[in-house]
């Protein structure tokens, strides 16, 4: 997915509004979009909780899922990455701004490169790509890449990059933990983690790259409450997705 996706720009630390130690410089007044994306990541706290406490992610470093399990993960992915991938250009497409249209494009090249990614990732697994190409995808774990397209379509550049900067921490975060335990407990090389671990670098706050899309669709008239609502909306998606991972694979784990 966006996972979408997943930029690695440099992060702006300010993300809280002032009084709040070191995140902002000494008499700097946080931006609207600084102190948004703090409501926002405030609001998104509990989400993020559970997602760092996924039984998908526990039952992978503890060795309690094979990696022949993680094949229903390449198969939604060969799925998700190629819609991401059209989503994205639709949405470069229709950007006026050259801030908003760099954003998007590096977004779009870490897309294109987890594409390139899964090959070797799909070949640790098992899958050959008749397999991947016979894989059923899910509801559950297509509802993000799902809605990250009708957000592509009908939504403001704002609410995009909102949604998906804040997201990329919890993915990162997570893809990181993936192939730490790949390695650990598997023994995986380096090629094979590749598509989690060049999402690992994703930087916890959000870009200052992403928060200059966000200050533009707040002056042009975008409601901050359009911008809470698609980035609540992307994280829960996102939570979905391991939630239907994990169901997917239950039965297994239970009888291992």
């Amino acid at each position: 997915m966006l996972h979408g996706y997943r930029l690695c720009l440099a992060p702006l630390s300010s993300a809280k509004p002032p009084g709040e130690g070191d995140v902002t410089m000494a008499h700097e007044t946080p931006s609207r979009a600084q102190t948004l994306v703090y409501t926002i990541r405030e609001a998104l706290r509990p989400v993020e909780q559970q997602l760092r406490q996924h039984p998908y992610l526990h039952a992978l470093e503890t060795g309690h899922l094979l990696p022949s399990q993680l094949r229903a993960f390449v198969g939604e992915q060969s799925a998700i990455i190629p819609s991401d991938l059209r989503s994205l250009a639709l949405r470069i497409s229709r950007c006026a701004a050259p801030a908003s249209q760099q954003f998007f494009r590096a977004v779009l090249d870490g897309e294109a490169a987890a594409l390139e990614a899964l090959e070797p990732l799909a070949t640790a697994v098992g899958m050959t790509p008749a397999d991947r190409d016979a894989y059923e995808p899910t509801p559950g774990a297509q509802a993000y890449s799902a809605y990250l397209a009708w957000l592509c379509l009908y939504r403001s550049e704002a609410e995009v990059a909102a949604a998906l900067a804040v997201n990329f921490a919890a993915w990162g975060a997570t893809c990181g933990r993936m192939a730490q335990a790949l390695r650990q407990c598997f023994g995986w090389a380096e090629a094979a983690v590749r598509f989690f671990t060049q999402f690992a670098t994703a930087p916890a706050d959000v870009s200052p790259q992403a928060l200059a899309v966000i200050e533009a669709g707040l002056a042009r008239g975008v409601e901050a409450r359009h911008i809470i609502r698609a980035t609540r909306m992307l994280q829960g998606y996102e939570l979905m997705f391991w939630d239907t991972l994990w169901a997917l694979c239950t039965p297994e784990a239970e009888a291992e």
